[in-house]
């Protein structure tokens, strides 16, 4: 790594200013020609990487307000309907692990395609799924197939960008991917009341094949065969063993999950929290939804064009360690009364406190680590993501053991989740140190 690569990993880190490259003409043809690394991602495929970045966000949170009807209508606790997006959270985490060390050694195109298109199948099957136990598999092959558009736009976007620009990018498709979580849970709430839950996943099936046909005709190779690894499974498995020996990688890898095992735990209660527990109507929770996603977005965007490149990354990221922390102590001691009957109003104050503050966390974590992978984007993507998946999976159904009656579960979930986080971030990382040193990966 030249000592302006190493520099970009310092905290303190300026914009790398490498221009766009401009490829020769090229006659026509089918397929996009590929793009050198480091050139600038344009609108199109700036565009289509948040797409991909909020297929998650679209595949749980369009169904969120559906959660209560699928628990009557398939007959089912709470906590089997909860196991839904456990499945499918499981899917997403086992299929990144498969996909993302594919994409190092095939191009980040071919896997990604035929990934949205196994995508669109489950989605549909999701839709004619018998009873719960059908659902749950299906879910799990919804998330295996739509991992690919999450991990191989994470590994995208390493392709492009190094330091600065890249936590800029991150915070950049933030916006984009940010609007999913503001607008599913709204259309999803809107359309139930002209179709039932099962229409919703018929809406996730033509979204996919949509996504399919743009990524089919206008997103580019961004990783050049020269640049490609070989060795298959093998190869894989030591390129992820290198990643993980690396103590820093892992801090960051492991306080960015942790804190997003603390919007997962949001994300599987809230439906009950808020229909079951405070009275509200599926419009009442996806307008509340829309507001803490609002609340995301904005803080994104504060991060990227304001505190990025001005702030220390790793400082940022203890501040909003710091933040989630406090609305986590705040929610604890109000779902568990010591403030009296404080009314979905307090709940929704502290619950969006904490969605604002993960902006500070997840997109300046993920930059951290994959500064240090620079040549194996796609296994150390793999990695992020698998990690935040599977935390999060174990979190969601914790948040329902009490009962559809006490949102003390969520809060207690939570808050053991960031001090983990922030454990994970001072002992692992040790922000007061600067690291210059690249993960050896294989």
């Amino acid at each position: 790594m030249s000592q302006s690569e190493q520099a970009a990993v310092t905290d303190h880190m300026t914009p790398s200013g490498v221009p766009p490259v401009i490829a020769p003409e090229q006659p026509p043809t089918t397929t996009p020609a590929p793009i050198s690394p480091k050139a600038r991602a344009g609108l199109v495929v700036t565009l289509i990487l948040g797409s991909l970045s909020a297929l998650p966000a679209l595949s749980m949170d369009l169904y969120l307000p559906a959660l209560p009807e699928v628990s009557d209508v398939l007959d089912t606790s709470a906590s089997s309907v909860q196991l839904t997006l456990t499945a499918c959270l499981l899917g997403l985490a086992l299929g990144q692990l498969i996909i993302g060390p594919m994409s190092d050694q095939l191009g980040r195109r071919r896997p990604l395609i035929v990934g949205m298109s196994c995508y669109v199948v489950a989605s549909a099957a999701c839709a004619v799924a018998p009873g719960i136990e059908a659902l749950t598999a299906f879910r799990v092959l919804q998330g295996l197939a739509g991992a690919a558009g999450i991990v191989i736009a994470r590994a995208i976007v390493r392709d492009m960008y190094e330091g600065v620009a890249m936590a800029r990018f991150f915070s950049t498709l933030l916006l984009i991917s940010g609007a999913a979580p503001i607008l599913a849970p709204v259309f999803g709430g809107q359309m139930l009341r002209y179709t039932d839950w099962r229409g919703l996943f018929v809406v996730l099936a033509v979204l996919g094949l949509v996504l399919v046909l743009i990524v089919a005709r206008w997103l580019p190779e961004t990783l050049p065969r020269e640049q490609r690894q070989s060795g298959g499974v093998g190869s894989a498995l030591r390129t992820m063993g290198g990643l993980f020996r690396d103590r820093v990688f892992t801090g960051y890898l492991l306080a960015g999950s942790l804190t997003f095992a603390t919007l997962f735990a949001y994300v599987a209660a809230s439906p009950f929290v808020v229909q079951e527990i405070y009275g509200g109507s599926p419009q009442t929770f996806s307008l509340l939804f829309m507001t803490n996603a609002i609340g995301l977005v904005a803080v994104s965007q504060i991060n990227g064009k304001i505190l990025v490149g001005r702030v220390s990354l790793n400082r940022v990221i203890g501040v909003g360690l710091v933040i989630i922390t406090g609305a986590a102590v705040a929610l604890l001691l109000i779902t568990s009364g010591a403030f009296g009957d404080a009314g979905l109003v307090a709940v929704a104050s502290g619950l969006f406190v904490l969605m604002a503050a993960m902006a500070l966390v997840l997109p300046n974590a993920n930059s951290q680590a994959l500064m240090r992978t620079p040549h194996a984007a796609g296994s150390a993507s793999a990695l992020l993501g698998a990690s935040q998946f599977f935390i999060g999976a174990v979190a969601s159904p914790l948040v329902g053991v009490a009962g559809e009656h006490t949102a003390v579960p969520m809060a207690v979930v939570q808050l053991t989740c960031v001090v983990l986080a922030a454990l994970a971030f001072v002992v692992l990382c040790r922000p007061w140190r600067t690291s210059r040193v690249s993960v050896p990966v294989a």
